[in-house]
């Protein structure tokens, strides 16, 4: 299981869904069909189920669980059996999500009934099976708080300086010459307090970061 990293300034950095992911699972000759998305709030969450929802409308069920902040989560979160009985989709699906180690995240399960009960217990397990294998597959990326900056320095330390900044994970955006380089740059937050400390080392306070 992934686990979240704390930052230095207590931001954390943990897994999403790189992108929107589906695969599909046969149990008793019934279909369930597993969709997960990233997403950053409630609103969006829902969304996403609406859209799904719209996309099989003929489907016996469309069920989904979300949870919003790192993997685990509790605070943020929400459910739905969408007319199964009650406890056997939602639930067991938020709980496998919520093992999975990712964050930020929501998923639906489209149903389609094969003709052959299940059982609550069966359903439990299909649902949770459901989720878990595309849990399994799913290309993951990394929430990142970012944070902005723009530094201007002296040409005479243009290479160096640029040399230093894979250590803080530093991406350049925009570049401006003029009577000094400036640079227009992001990083991640918890590197921002080493990041300033190098900086004004090796400018010897004379640059400029804001």
């Amino acid at each position: 299981m992934a686990q979240t990293r704390e930052t230095a300034t207590g931001t954390p950095r943990y897994p999403i869904p790189a992108n929107r992911y589906r695969c599909e699972v046969e149990v008793e000759r019934s279909r369930f069909i597993t969709t997960v998305q990233a997403v950053t709030s409630p609103t969006e969450a829902r969304q996403f189920i609406a859209v799904i929802k719209s996309e099989f409308p003929n489907a016996n069920h469309n069920c989904w669980a979300y949870l919003i902040g790192p993997p685990g989560s509790t605070d943020q979160i929400g459910l739905s059996d969408d007319g199964e009985p009650h406890g056997t989709a939602g639930r067991p699906m938020l709980t496998a999500l919520q093992h999975s180690g990712l964050g930020d995240a929501a998923v639906v399960v489209t149903r389609y009934f094969g003709g052959i009960k299940l059982g609550k217990g069966g359903m439990v397990k299909a649902y949770t099976a459901a989720v878990q294998a595309a849990m399994d597959k799913l290309p993951r990326s990394e929430r990142i708080a970012w944070l902005e900056l723009q530094a201007t320095i002296d040409y005479a330390l243009k290479t160096q300086f640029e040399r230093r900044l894979a250590e803080f994970e530093v991406e350049i955006l925009e570049t401006d010459y003029a009577q000094q380089v400036s640079y227009r740059i992001r990083l991640p937050e918890e590197r921002a307090e080493a990041f300033r400390k190098m900086f004004n080392d090796l400018t010897a306070g004379k640059g400029v970061l804001k």
